[in-house]
């Protein structure tokens, strides 16, 4: 899937989701049990980070609800880490536990013709032959998430989501699972939410078919995502329309900037009421409900961390780039040399004709493989591009250069730990700064206790930074991703016939 964001990273699975028959307002909603963090589940965490794998593989208009269209799927909240819910596969329906994902375009679960791969052996298979609707495809078909990947074949058959049965939808049976994590993984299968431009295999999305074959009223689709882990509900998801009681006053709609994942264009970030001058001039944002936490370019998530008194791993690469070049670089910004030529004209990374080219930041949508360079090199030009950053932001500040040398070394330790969580002190929550996004000329902020997640109770209570590094360089980047922790705070709804996302106050 070679252009599937490779993120859903910190993916703490939950669930146990029992269907009920319950049916108010022409709504069919799921019912969901509850399930306590464990051991496993922290684990499968770390690996998909080590693997660099998404946790798939572990913005105006108020539209109307209340159509016997609309569907509600209530939803599992995990620790506020992911949530999930069930389908049915098959008639009668073979019931699996999905993460919706509006980070990707297909349907798969593990199918029965399984027999090499120990996670199928601890999650719900699909057997084609108790299903009398099942359509035969069988064109082989496989996902790379990292260094894990699935694979298997392409199967037909009706989908039950809540109330809705989606007929003829093409989908997955995996025949492979090729990582430890998906069998730690507390979820079967994913259900893809995003465009069907980046359906593997060019498969029409599930909800493309909910469209096309007049189940739902109105092209729209809504999340709210209940931050409460104490709480009985964990969220809902509705189909063909939006709750009007999980949100206050209106959406502010934003349209897609580019049709794949849910995109659209984020104006300045502000730390505090301090602006980062990253995205000034506009980022693209993915707004994507399969990612638990909040990334974005490492210059800017470290200066986060730092703010937030978050503690990663210390670099030596950046200290040694602060301690011989600090001034240089300092004395190149003052002195009007575009920051884009700081580290080429240093010699630090390659100058390429007009623009220069990092040879260490590499997109995690397609890698590059670049060469001329050694991979301490690579580190060094790392280091160097987010130094120019961080001295700019200084400069705006108008510190000294002695206290902006100083800052510097300090955002060297906290640089986010590219294999685990950023800490934080939980008795400092209450002085951290407010974070704020800006979208549709609107700031969006989000409180520490907003984006601060909470695991364990007392003298064993961790606090962990909602926010973690992702390197998209330009044309595409920088990219920010705005998942779970935000959309908890915001509720989202997802305009397919308008192309647009809208965001609104949760309630």
């Amino acid at each position: 899937m070679g252009n599937k964001i490779l993120l859903k990273v910190f993916c703490l699975w939950a669930l146990t989701c029992l269907l009920l028959p319950a049916n108010s307002n022409g709504l069919v909603r799921i019912g969901l049990k509850k399930r306590r963090l464990d051991l496993d589940t922290i684990k499968a965490a770390r690996i998909a980070r080590q693997e660099g794998k998404s946790g798939a593989g572990a913005n105006s208009l108020v539209h109307d609800l209340g159509s016997s269209d609309a569907d509600i799927i209530p939803l599992k909240n995990y620790l506020d880490a992911q949530y999930l819910g069930e389908i049915g596969i098959g008639s009668p329906p073979q019931n699996f536990t999905v993460i919706f994902d509006t980070g990707s375009s297909n349907l798969w679960v593990p199918s029965s013709k399984c027999y090499f791969s120990i996670a199928c052996y601890f999650h719900s298979k699909y057997k084609s032959s108790l299903s009398s609707t099942y359509i035969k495809n069988g064109n082989s078909c496989e996902i790379h998430y990292g260094s894990g990947s699935i694979s298997g074949f392409l199967s037909q058959d009706n989908v039950q989501v809540g109330g809705l049965v989606v007929k003829d939808q093409v989908f997955i049976e995996v025949t492979k699972e090729g990582s430890l994590s998906f069998v730690l993984g507390k979820f079967d299968g994913i259900l893809g939410l995003g465009f069907q431009e980046i359906s593997v295999g060019n498969v029409v999305p599930v909800w493309y078919n909910m469209v096309q074959q007049d189940l739902v009223d109105d092209e729209v689709f809504s999340f709210w995502l209940n931050r409460n882990p104490d709480a009985k509900e964990g969220g809902e998801l509705v189909f063909g329309g939006v709750d009007p009681n999980h949100f206050k006053g209106k959406h502010t709609y934003v349209p897609v900037t580019k049709k794949g994942y849910w995109q659209i264009n984020m104006g300045d970030f502000l730390i505090g009421n301090h602006s980062t001058g990253l995205c000034e001039e506009g980022c693209a944002a993915i707004v994507d409900s399969g990612t638990s936490l909040l990334a974005g370019p490492t210059p800017i998530i470290t200066e986060i961390n730092h703010a937030i008194g978050a503690e990663g791993v210390v670099s030596a690469e950046c200290k040694e780039v602060v301690s011989q070049y600090g001034d240089l670089i300092w004395e190149l910004l003052i002195s009007g040399v575009k920051p884009n030529k700081v580290c080429a004209q240093l010699g630090l990374c390659i100058f390429n004709g007009d623009e220069y080219v990092s040879t260490g930041i590499e997109s995690v949508v397609e890698k590059e493989n670049k060469e001329g360079s050694s991979a301490g090199d690579d580190l060094l030009c790392i280091a160097c591009e987010m130094l120019v950053i961080w001295v700019q932001n200084q400069l705006r500040e108008k510190e000294t250069k002695e206290a902006a040398i100083n800052y510097l070394d300090k955002l060297c330790e906290s640089l986010p730990s590219p294999m685990g969580e950023s800490v934080i002190d939980c008795n400092s929550i209450s002085t951290m700064p407010n974070i704020s996004f800006t979208i549709g000329d609107k700031p969006f902020s989000l409180t520490p206790e907003q984006y601060v997640l909470k695991t364990g109770e007392g003298i064993a209570q961790v606090c962990i930074s909602g926010f973690m590094a992702l390197d998209v360089p330009p044309p595409r980047g920088p990219l920010w991703i705005l998942g779970d922790v935000f959309m908890g705070v915001y509720h989202t709804v997802f305009d397919y016939g308008k192309l647009e996302v809208g965001f609104a106050e949760a309630a």
